[in-house]
Protein backbone atom coordinates (compact mmCIF):
# COMPACT_ATOMS: atom_id res chain seq x y z
CA UNK A 1 0.00 0.00 0.00
CA UNK A 2 1.12 3.79 -0.83
CA UNK A 3 1.24 5.53 2.06
CA UNK A 4 3.47 8.62 1.36
CA UNK A 5 2.07 11.48 1.79
CA UNK A 6 1.40 14.09 -0.69
CA UNK A 7 0.93 17.39 -0.83
CA UNK A 8 -3.08 18.23 -1.90
CA UNK A 9 -4.21 20.46 -4.60
CA UNK A 10 -6.04 23.00 -2.41
CA UNK A 11 -9.14 22.81 -4.88
CA UNK A 12 -11.07 20.42 -3.05
CA UNK A 13 -13.90 22.24 -2.50
CA UNK A 14 -13.90 24.25 -6.06
CA UNK A 15 -13.97 21.13 -8.06
CA UNK A 16 -15.37 18.07 -7.04
CA UNK A 17 -16.24 16.22 -10.36
CA UNK A 18 -14.43 15.77 -13.70
CA UNK A 19 -16.89 17.57 -15.36
CA UNK A 20 -16.70 21.00 -13.70
CA UNK A 21 -12.42 21.22 -15.09
CA UNK A 22 -14.20 20.70 -18.66
CA UNK A 23 -16.61 23.69 -17.74
CA UNK A 24 -14.06 25.97 -16.40
CA UNK A 25 -11.54 25.24 -18.78
CA UNK A 26 -13.74 26.24 -21.74
CA UNK A 27 -14.85 29.55 -20.24
CA UNK A 28 -10.97 30.45 -20.03
CA UNK A 29 -9.73 29.70 -23.54
CA UNK A 30 -10.51 31.43 -26.64
CA UNK A 31 -12.70 29.71 -29.18
CA UNK A 32 -9.95 28.87 -31.42
CA UNK A 33 -7.78 27.20 -28.49
CA UNK A 34 -11.16 25.82 -27.25
CA UNK A 35 -11.51 23.69 -30.73
CA UNK A 36 -7.53 22.79 -30.93
CA UNK A 37 -8.25 20.77 -28.30
CA UNK A 38 -11.42 18.85 -28.31
CA UNK A 39 -11.37 18.85 -32.07
CA UNK A 40 -9.88 15.44 -34.00
CA UNK A 41 -9.57 14.84 -38.05
CA UNK A 42 -12.19 15.48 -40.68
CA UNK A 43 -15.42 13.42 -39.47
CA UNK A 44 -14.41 13.01 -36.28
CA UNK A 45 -15.11 9.53 -36.54
CA UNK A 46 -12.33 7.73 -35.19
CA UNK A 47 -12.30 10.29 -31.71
CA UNK A 48 -15.82 9.57 -31.42
CA UNK A 49 -15.39 5.48 -31.87
CA UNK A 50 -12.62 5.47 -29.29
CA UNK A 51 -15.27 6.87 -26.60
CA UNK A 52 -17.67 4.51 -27.88
CA UNK A 53 -15.04 1.28 -27.74
CA UNK A 54 -14.70 2.14 -24.29
CA UNK A 55 -18.74 2.88 -23.71
CA UNK A 56 -18.96 -1.02 -25.10
CA UNK A 57 -17.75 -2.57 -22.17
CA UNK A 58 -19.62 -3.47 -18.86
CA UNK A 59 -17.96 -5.02 -16.53
CA UNK A 60 -18.09 -8.18 -14.47
CA UNK A 61 -18.60 -7.30 -10.48
CA UNK A 62 -17.58 -9.82 -7.64
CA UNK A 63 -18.70 -9.41 -4.25
CA UNK A 64 -17.55 -10.76 -0.76
CA UNK A 65 -13.83 -10.12 -1.33
CA UNK A 66 -12.91 -7.48 1.54
CA UNK A 67 -12.26 -4.54 -0.16
CA UNK A 68 -11.30 -2.70 2.89
CA UNK A 69 -8.09 -1.29 1.87
CA UNK A 70 -6.33 0.01 -2.10
CA UNK A 71 -3.37 0.04 -3.87
CA UNK A 72 -4.04 1.63 -7.16
CA UNK A 73 0.09 2.39 -7.89
CA UNK A 74 1.97 1.18 -10.59
CA UNK A 75 5.34 0.66 -11.66
CA UNK A 76 6.35 1.40 -15.32
CA UNK A 77 10.08 1.18 -16.62
CA UNK A 78 11.33 1.05 -13.24
CA UNK A 79 9.60 4.50 -12.04
CA UNK A 80 7.03 4.22 -9.27
CA UNK A 81 3.45 5.80 -9.84
CA UNK A 82 0.75 7.05 -7.82
CA UNK A 83 -1.42 5.40 -10.53
CA UNK A 84 -0.81 4.43 -14.13
CA UNK A 85 -1.13 7.73 -15.75
CA UNK A 86 1.06 9.66 -17.84
CA UNK A 87 -0.28 12.98 -19.04
CA UNK A 88 0.74 12.34 -22.72
CA UNK A 89 2.81 15.25 -24.87
CA UNK A 90 0.40 17.69 -26.16
CA UNK A 91 1.82 20.68 -28.57
CA UNK A 92 1.37 24.22 -27.44
CA UNK A 93 1.03 23.65 -23.60
CA UNK A 94 1.33 27.72 -23.77
CA UNK A 95 -1.87 27.96 -25.16
CA UNK A 96 -3.34 26.23 -21.79
CA UNK A 97 -0.92 27.66 -18.93
CA UNK A 98 1.73 30.20 -19.61
CA UNK A 99 4.22 28.07 -17.82
CA UNK A 100 3.62 24.91 -20.42
CA UNK A 101 5.84 22.04 -19.86
CA UNK A 102 7.45 23.12 -16.27
CA UNK A 103 3.72 22.93 -14.92
CA UNK A 104 2.87 20.37 -16.39
CA UNK A 105 6.57 18.52 -14.86
CA UNK A 106 5.42 19.82 -11.39
CA UNK A 107 2.01 18.80 -11.29
CA UNK A 108 2.84 15.36 -12.25
CA UNK A 109 5.86 15.40 -9.68
CA UNK A 110 3.32 17.08 -6.83
CA UNK A 111 0.82 13.98 -7.84
CA UNK A 112 3.00 10.95 -8.49
CA UNK A 113 2.28 10.55 -12.11
CA UNK A 114 4.22 10.87 -14.92
CA UNK A 115 4.71 13.27 -17.63
CA UNK A 116 5.55 13.38 -21.30
CA UNK A 117 7.01 16.70 -22.94
CA UNK A 118 6.28 16.92 -26.77
CA UNK A 119 8.94 18.29 -28.79
CA UNK A 120 6.25 20.93 -30.49
CA UNK A 121 6.53 23.42 -27.66
CA UNK A 122 8.24 26.56 -26.88
CA UNK A 123 10.22 25.26 -23.69
CA UNK A 124 13.84 23.83 -24.41
CA UNK A 125 14.01 20.15 -23.09
CA UNK A 126 16.60 21.57 -20.96
CA UNK A 127 13.82 23.79 -19.44
CA UNK A 128 11.41 21.04 -18.30
CA UNK A 129 13.85 18.65 -17.70
CA UNK A 130 15.55 21.02 -14.62
CA UNK A 131 12.35 22.34 -13.24
CA UNK A 132 11.00 19.17 -11.68
CA UNK A 133 11.99 15.37 -10.35
CA UNK A 134 9.43 12.64 -11.33
CA UNK A 135 8.89 10.28 -13.98
CA UNK A 136 9.50 12.16 -17.00
CA UNK A 137 9.90 11.29 -20.63
CA UNK A 138 10.73 12.91 -24.04
CA UNK A 139 8.48 12.81 -27.06
CA UNK A 140 9.97 13.78 -30.67
CA UNK A 141 8.37 14.37 -34.02
CA UNK A 142 11.60 13.85 -36.41
CA UNK A 143 12.71 16.89 -38.22
CA UNK A 144 16.45 15.45 -39.08
CA UNK A 145 18.69 12.73 -40.11
CA UNK A 146 19.82 9.86 -37.60
CA UNK A 147 22.37 12.74 -35.90
CA UNK A 148 19.87 15.92 -35.54
CA UNK A 149 17.80 12.69 -33.07
CA UNK A 150 20.78 11.64 -31.75
CA UNK A 151 21.59 14.90 -30.65
CA UNK A 152 17.89 15.12 -28.94
CA UNK A 153 18.30 12.09 -27.04
CA UNK A 154 21.55 12.80 -25.65
CA UNK A 155 19.95 16.63 -24.60
CA UNK A 156 17.36 14.58 -22.85
CA UNK A 157 19.99 12.08 -21.22
CA UNK A 158 21.72 14.79 -19.37
CA UNK A 159 18.41 16.82 -18.10
CA UNK A 160 17.31 13.51 -16.33
CA UNK A 161 14.51 12.49 -18.97
CA UNK A 162 14.00 8.21 -18.02
CA UNK A 163 12.60 7.36 -21.04
CA UNK A 164 12.67 8.44 -24.97
CA UNK A 165 9.15 8.94 -27.21
CA UNK A 166 9.18 8.93 -31.11
CA UNK A 167 5.49 9.53 -32.35
CA UNK A 168 4.88 7.31 -35.66
CA UNK A 169 1.58 8.04 -36.44
CA UNK A 170 2.69 11.58 -38.32
CA UNK A 171 3.71 10.98 -41.28
CA UNK A 172 1.00 13.24 -42.69
CA UNK A 173 -0.51 16.14 -40.76
CA UNK A 174 -4.05 15.29 -40.87
CA UNK A 175 -6.89 17.45 -41.78
CA UNK A 176 -8.09 19.33 -38.71
CA UNK A 177 -11.08 20.86 -39.80
CA UNK A 178 -12.32 22.44 -36.47
CA UNK A 179 -8.82 24.58 -37.07
CA UNK A 180 -9.34 25.23 -40.66
CA UNK A 181 -12.92 26.85 -40.32
CA UNK A 182 -11.13 28.92 -37.87
CA UNK A 183 -7.84 29.72 -39.96
CA UNK A 184 -6.17 29.10 -37.26
CA UNK A 185 -2.15 27.70 -37.35
CA UNK A 186 -0.25 26.71 -34.28
CA UNK A 187 2.91 28.70 -34.11
CA UNK A 188 5.04 25.43 -34.88
CA UNK A 189 2.67 24.87 -37.92
CA UNK A 190 4.30 28.00 -40.17
CA UNK A 191 7.30 26.09 -40.20
CA UNK A 192 7.50 23.22 -41.41
CA UNK A 193 10.99 22.48 -42.38
CA UNK A 194 12.48 18.87 -41.83
CA UNK A 195 8.68 17.42 -41.77
CA UNK A 196 10.29 15.27 -44.56
CA UNK A 197 12.40 13.55 -42.09
CA UNK A 198 8.98 12.14 -40.41
CA UNK A 199 7.48 11.12 -43.39
CA UNK A 200 10.45 9.28 -44.44
CA UNK A 201 10.75 7.95 -41.01
CA UNK A 202 11.57 3.94 -41.18
CA UNK A 203 12.27 1.04 -39.26
CA UNK A 204 15.65 1.73 -39.99
CA UNK A 205 15.86 4.47 -38.00
CA UNK A 206 14.52 1.89 -35.18
CA UNK A 207 17.52 0.01 -35.41
CA UNK A 208 19.88 2.56 -35.41
CA UNK A 209 18.21 4.01 -32.22
CA UNK A 210 18.65 1.40 -29.96
CA UNK A 211 21.90 0.37 -31.69
CA UNK A 212 23.22 4.02 -30.25
CA UNK A 213 21.46 4.51 -27.29
CA UNK A 214 20.60 2.96 -24.10
CA UNK A 215 17.88 4.72 -22.56
CA UNK A 216 14.18 2.88 -23.11
CA UNK A 217 12.63 3.69 -26.41
CA UNK A 218 8.90 4.47 -26.97
CA UNK A 219 7.07 4.31 -30.13
CA UNK A 220 4.12 6.16 -29.63
CA UNK A 221 1.33 5.66 -32.68
CA UNK A 222 0.87 1.75 -32.93
CA UNK A 223 -2.24 0.43 -33.82
CA UNK A 224 -1.87 -3.30 -35.34
CA UNK A 225 -0.60 -6.42 -33.76
CA UNK A 226 1.68 -6.27 -37.42
CA UNK A 227 3.14 -2.98 -36.08
CA UNK A 228 3.73 -4.00 -32.43
CA UNK A 229 5.75 -7.29 -33.35
CA UNK A 230 8.11 -5.65 -35.67
CA UNK A 231 8.54 -3.07 -32.38
CA UNK A 232 9.37 -6.60 -30.47
CA UNK A 233 11.40 -7.29 -32.93
CA UNK A 234 13.69 -4.18 -32.75
CA UNK A 235 13.83 -4.47 -29.28
CA UNK A 236 11.66 -1.33 -28.91
CA UNK A 237 11.11 -0.95 -24.67
CA UNK A 238 7.33 0.21 -24.71
CA UNK A 239 4.48 0.39 -27.16
CA UNK A 240 2.20 2.99 -27.11
CA UNK A 241 -0.87 1.76 -28.64
CA UNK A 242 -3.04 5.17 -29.50
CA UNK A 243 -4.52 6.82 -32.65
CA UNK A 244 -3.73 10.79 -32.08
CA UNK A 245 -6.95 10.94 -29.87
CA UNK A 246 -8.74 10.57 -33.16
CA UNK A 247 -7.03 14.01 -34.81
CA UNK A 248 -4.65 11.41 -37.33
CA UNK A 249 -5.95 9.26 -39.62
CA UNK A 250 -10.13 9.34 -39.80
CA UNK A 251 -12.70 6.26 -39.68
CA UNK A 252 -9.75 4.54 -37.78
CA UNK A 253 -10.77 1.84 -35.05
CA UNK A 254 -11.45 2.49 -31.20
CA UNK A 255 -8.78 2.11 -29.31
CA UNK A 256 -10.28 -0.47 -27.17
CA UNK A 257 -10.79 -2.34 -30.62
CA UNK A 258 -7.10 -1.82 -31.15
CA UNK A 259 -5.86 -2.77 -27.32
CA UNK A 260 -6.15 -6.80 -27.59
CA UNK A 261 -4.78 -7.56 -30.90
CA UNK A 262 -1.43 -5.56 -29.36
CA UNK A 263 -1.16 -7.30 -25.80
CA UNK A 264 -1.40 -10.47 -27.44
CA UNK A 265 1.24 -9.79 -30.19
CA UNK A 266 3.68 -8.14 -27.70
CA UNK A 267 3.34 -11.07 -25.24
CA UNK A 268 4.72 -9.68 -22.77
CA UNK A 269 8.10 -8.64 -24.36
CA UNK A 270 7.39 -4.90 -23.92
CA UNK A 271 5.31 -2.64 -21.57
CA UNK A 272 1.94 -0.84 -23.13
CA UNK A 273 0.41 2.35 -22.86
CA UNK A 274 -2.62 3.61 -24.27
CA UNK A 275 -4.78 6.54 -25.02
CA UNK A 276 -7.70 7.69 -26.73
CA UNK A 277 -10.40 9.45 -25.42
CA UNK A 278 -9.80 7.96 -21.30
CA UNK A 279 -11.77 10.40 -19.66
CA UNK A 280 -12.74 8.63 -16.22
CA UNK A 281 -11.49 5.89 -13.26
CA UNK A 282 -13.52 3.56 -15.47
CA UNK A 283 -11.69 4.14 -18.73
CA UNK A 284 -8.68 3.49 -16.92
CA UNK A 285 -9.96 0.07 -15.21
CA UNK A 286 -11.29 -1.10 -18.08
CA UNK A 287 -7.71 -0.41 -20.52
CA UNK A 288 -5.85 -2.20 -17.55
CA UNK A 289 -7.77 -5.31 -17.69
CA UNK A 290 -7.67 -5.49 -21.15
CA UNK A 291 -3.47 -5.70 -20.70
CA UNK A 292 -2.52 -2.02 -20.90
CA UNK A 293 0.42 -1.03 -18.03
CA UNK A 294 -0.47 2.20 -18.19
CA UNK A 295 -2.47 4.92 -19.76
CA UNK A 296 -1.90 8.16 -21.31
CA UNK A 297 -5.06 11.18 -20.87
CA UNK A 298 -4.69 14.00 -22.94
CA UNK A 299 -7.57 16.77 -23.48
CA UNK A 300 -8.51 15.86 -19.76
CA UNK A 301 -5.56 17.46 -18.06
CA UNK A 302 -5.49 20.05 -20.25
CA UNK A 303 -8.89 21.11 -19.45
CA UNK A 304 -7.39 20.68 -15.51
CA UNK A 305 -4.24 22.97 -16.85
CA UNK A 306 -6.01 25.41 -18.55
CA UNK A 307 -8.64 25.63 -15.27
CA UNK A 308 -6.41 26.43 -12.48
CA UNK A 309 -2.94 25.22 -13.46
CA UNK A 310 -0.59 23.44 -12.00
CA UNK A 311 -3.16 22.89 -8.67
CA UNK A 312 -5.81 21.63 -11.83
CA UNK A 313 -3.68 19.09 -12.97
CA UNK A 314 -3.20 17.84 -9.49
CA UNK A 315 -7.16 18.31 -8.66
CA UNK A 316 -8.01 16.26 -11.77
CA UNK A 317 -5.40 12.99 -11.11
CA UNK A 318 -7.14 13.48 -7.06
CA UNK A 319 -10.40 13.24 -9.02
CA UNK A 320 -9.18 10.25 -11.46
CA UNK A 321 -8.04 8.49 -8.60
CA UNK A 322 -11.13 8.84 -6.60
CA UNK A 323 -12.45 7.38 -9.36
CA UNK A 324 -10.52 4.45 -10.12
CA UNK A 325 -10.59 3.26 -6.62
CA UNK A 326 -14.26 3.43 -6.34
CA UNK A 327 -14.37 1.50 -9.48
CA UNK A 328 -12.13 -0.76 -8.10
CA UNK A 329 -14.03 -1.67 -4.93
CA UNK A 330 -17.31 -1.76 -6.61
CA UNK A 331 -15.71 -4.35 -8.82
CA UNK A 332 -14.24 -6.41 -5.60
CA UNK A 333 -10.77 -5.63 -6.29
CA UNK A 334 -8.03 -4.10 -4.39
CA UNK A 335 -5.34 -3.34 -6.51
CA UNK A 336 -5.08 -3.03 -10.39
CA UNK A 337 -3.45 -5.98 -10.98
CA UNK A 338 -6.14 -8.03 -9.83
CA UNK A 339 -8.37 -6.80 -12.96
CA UNK A 340 -8.23 -8.63 -15.57
CA UNK A 341 -10.41 -9.12 -18.91
CA UNK A 342 -12.81 -11.84 -17.02
CA UNK A 343 -14.03 -8.42 -15.02
CA UNK A 344 -15.54 -6.81 -18.60
CA UNK A 345 -18.17 -7.73 -20.84
CA UNK A 346 -19.21 -6.58 -24.44
CA UNK A 347 -22.24 -4.32 -24.07
CA UNK A 348 -24.28 -1.64 -26.07
CA UNK A 349 -23.49 2.08 -25.50
CA UNK A 350 -26.41 3.72 -24.02
CA UNK A 351 -24.88 6.92 -25.25
CA UNK A 352 -24.29 8.63 -28.56
CA UNK A 353 -20.38 9.11 -29.16
CA UNK A 354 -18.85 12.35 -28.68
CA UNK A 355 -15.50 14.20 -27.40
CA UNK A 356 -17.48 14.66 -23.78
CA UNK A 357 -20.06 12.12 -23.77
CA UNK A 358 -18.01 10.62 -20.83
CA UNK A 359 -19.44 13.73 -18.63
CA UNK A 360 -22.99 13.89 -18.90
CA UNK A 361 -24.38 16.80 -16.67
CA UNK A 362 -22.18 19.37 -19.45
CA UNK A 363 -25.30 19.03 -21.46
CA UNK A 364 -25.54 20.13 -25.05
CA UNK A 365 -22.93 22.88 -26.02
CA UNK A 366 -19.54 21.53 -25.07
Amino acid sequence: MDTQVRLGSGLEEEFQNLHEFVKAAKGKLAPRIWDYLTGAAETETTMKRNRQSLDSLAFRPRVLRDVSAFDSSATLLGKQMRLPVLLAPIGSLESFDPGAGVTVARAAERFGAGMLLSSVTTLEIESVGKAAGGFKIFQLYVRGDDAWVDERVRRAVDSGYDAFCITVDTAVYSRRERDIARRFVKPWRQNLSGTNYQAALSWKNIEHFKKTHRIPLILKGIATAEDAEIACQHGVDVVYVSNHGGRQLDHGRGIMEVLPEVVAAVNGRARIIVDGGISRGTDLVKAIALGADAVGIGRLFCYGLAAAGEAGVVRMLELLEDEVRSCLGLLGATRLTEVDKTYLHPAQPVVAPHVHSAFPLLGEGY
